[in-house]
């Protein structure tokens, strides 16, 4: 990815950058970031009991913010890729506020819902953080900035998860929304004071029917992910949905694809290599909600139940930190597992871990310690795969490519999470008797069976990535070969075809 001085005159460019306050700013509002959309994930089983909803629909309550993020991560990345950037920061950082100020409010299940859709927003300001970090630091700086906000945005996760169970625990779920909403204002008032303008930028066009017909298309596949189960699978809402979905879906593909300016640049996946890595960070991001969003209920499930471990939220909250350890020191070590282990094996690696936890989940979990060695296996797991993923993608574009082709896999990936926490209760709702609180034991057998085939797939892509990548690379010196005989001088990296026409154009 290339790392470049800022385009703003001489005296804005000295003043952003000794300004020292820049970099912590830009890691507090990933890590508050982080911290707000992780606040959900160990409080399902007590929001389902306080609202007296179903564990499916109290699941919502991090769904939801998995949706959000999936469609404001382009849009704000669309918004803040311009002159708008700072309006942008801070008018995201506002709607998080907002919204943790709505779920701390003790209202109704549905006032929850729309609040946790206000904080997901905020997953679209993680990318822009970094392309602050590229515009208004030296390369130097910048790089560390950029690494370091990599490692907070998984470290932010691990710290939301035990702070979420210990409030909850003593003051109730209420008062975690709360803490969040202090600690958003104050990054928000220092994002006001520090985070610098980016009227260099060029103006670009907003996709909002793109914007529109993706979020349209992913709830309508959510909801009959997540309501399937209780309408029943062959029922007209759960098909109608479906059908709406795929066709929202394909309309959405169509449009992208013409578009001038569009939201998503979906042309960067016929490089195969781009949508090999793609298709992995989708599958693993399915895999690991799925496996996270079960561990989470099977802890605070009751002993009564013969199988359940009966913790409270802080004990889920806390079985969860080894996962977002163990994925921080996975990118840590990284650089020394390369000296030792091919690249193309590190990810095919992080998938074999990664199925490792869940075949202890299917196997071992009558025992809390267990979990929390399942846990952290599965997060060096999931550091290896995500840590070298972005490599495979940088490699195959060129460098003014990188940023979009980078956004889509994090758009993809967050959509696999999203996916997965509506997939995980499903499962556990189809294992449920008619009348029951909680599900089978079964049922987290099948969700662990689930992980298994996602994480045994994501591998063999991973696998698979060097063998498209140099294929794609062939059948590139092929094509320049056949064209450079015909008088062309320019190709297209990602299609290898002749460019001689934007060439005349110039």
């Amino acid at each position: 990815m290339a790392y470049h001085q800022p385009m703003t005159s001489t005296d804005d460019t000295v003043q952003v950058q000794s300004s020292r306050a820049l970099v912590p700013v830009l890691v507090s509002v990933c890590t508050i970031v982080a911290v707000v959309s992780s606040v959900g994930a160990p409080l399902i089983p007590t929001v389902a009991q306080t609202y007296d909803v179903s564990f499916s629909s109290a699941q919502w309550s991090l769904t939801i913010a998995m949706l959000a993020g999936a469609v404001t991560v382009p849009v704000i990345g669309r918004l803040g890729d311009g002159p708008w950037r700072r309006p942008v920061v801070i008018g995201a950082l506002a709607i998080v506020l907002a919204g943790c100020v709505m779920a701390a409010l003790p209202g109704n299940f549905a006032m929850l819902i729309v609040g946790r859709a206000f904080q997901g927003i905020g997953l679209g300001l993680m990318p822009l953080a970094m392309a602050i970090a590229r515009d208004h630091l030296s390369a130097e700086r910048a790089r560390s900035c950029v690494a370091a906000l990599s490692v907070t945005a998984v470290a932010g996760i691990g710290l939301g998860y035990p702070l979420t169970g210990v409030i909850a625990n003593y003051w109730g779920f209420h008062a975690c929304f709360l803490v969040a909403a202090v600690a958003s204002a104050a990054v928000l008032l220092a994002s006001i004071v520090v985070v610098p303008s980016s009227g260099h930028l060029a103006r670009n066009p907003l996709d909002v029917l793109g914007a529109v017909t993706l979020g349209a298309g992913l709830a309508s596949l959510l909801l009959a992910l997540s309501m399937g189960g209780s309408w029943g699978w062959t029922s007209v809402p759960t098909i109608a949905c479906l059908v709406a979905s795929v066709v929202v879906l394909a309309l959405w593909v169509r449009h992208e694809l013409r578009c001038e300016h569009p939201l998503v640049q979906l042309r960067l996946l016929r490089n195969r290599s781009v949508l090999t890595a793609d298709v992995t960070g989708l599958l693993a991001g399915v895999g690991m909600f799925v496996l996270s969003s079960s561990v989470i209920r099977f802890v605070q499930t009751p002993t009564d139940t013969g199988y359940g471990l009966g913790g409270s939220a802080m004990v889920a909250g806390l079985v969860l930190v080894p996962f977002s350890l163990a994925s921080v020191l996975a990118n840590k070590l990284l650089p020394a597992a390369g000296r030792y282990v091919a690249q193309n094996l590190v990810m095919p690696l992080g998938a074999a871990a990664f199925v490792v936890a869940l075949v202890l989940l299917a196997f071992g979990r009558s025992e809390l310690w267990v979990v929390f060695v399942l846990m952290g296996v599965a997060g060096l797991g999931v550091g290896f795969t995500f840590a070298a993923m972005p490599a495979f993608i940088v490699n195959a574009v060129p460098a003014d490519e990188a940023g979009s082709a980078l956004g889509v896999n994090q758009v993809l990936r967050t959509v696999g999470g999203a996916v997965g926490s509506a997939l995980s209760a499903t499962i556990l709702a189809a294992h449920t008797l008619p009348g029951a609180t909680f599900p089978a034991d079964s049922g987290y057998s099948a969700a662990a069976l689930t992980g298994i085939v996602l994480w045994v797939a994501t591998g063999l892509l991973a696998l698979g990535l060097p063998l498209v990548r140099r294929r794609a690379s062939r059948e590139l010196v092929e094509e320049s070969v056949e064209s450079a005989a015909t008088g062309s001088f320019a190709y297209d990296i990602d299609r290898g075809r002749n460019r001689a026409e934007s060439n005349d154009a110039r």
